[in-house]
């Protein structure tokens, strides 16, 4: 499976690490009203699907950047790669 980073251009999936879902990306605020069953439910509730997901990769023998992979889960079919950082700042979550 090829990514197209965004920065380094189309790379071998084996320089990279799966995470797992992109949602990681919205922890939420562990002082917060209820902070403690919404912690259980970002740690431990995952959704499986089939079809388009998006996915946190780390280039661990590269640049050692956070990707966001938008892949097609029934054919690996990647459609879209973000820097996570950009889509961390783009919702807020960074400076």
């Amino acid at each position: 499976m090829i990514i197209n980073h965004p920065i380094l251009g189309p790379r071998d999936s084996q320089e990279f690490v799966y995470l797992g879902d992109a949602a990681l990306i919205d922890r939420p605020d562990g002082l917060a009203e209820g902070a403690l069953d919404t912690f259980h439910d970002y740690l431990y509730l995952r959704d499986n699907p089939a079809g388009l997901h998006r996915e946190l990769w780390y280039h661990e023998q590269g640049d050692r950047s956070w990707l966001v992979v938008t892949r097609n889960t029934l054919t690996h079919e990647i459609t879209q790669v973000e820097l996570a950082r950009d889509v961390a700042r783009a919702r807020g979550r960074s400076k």
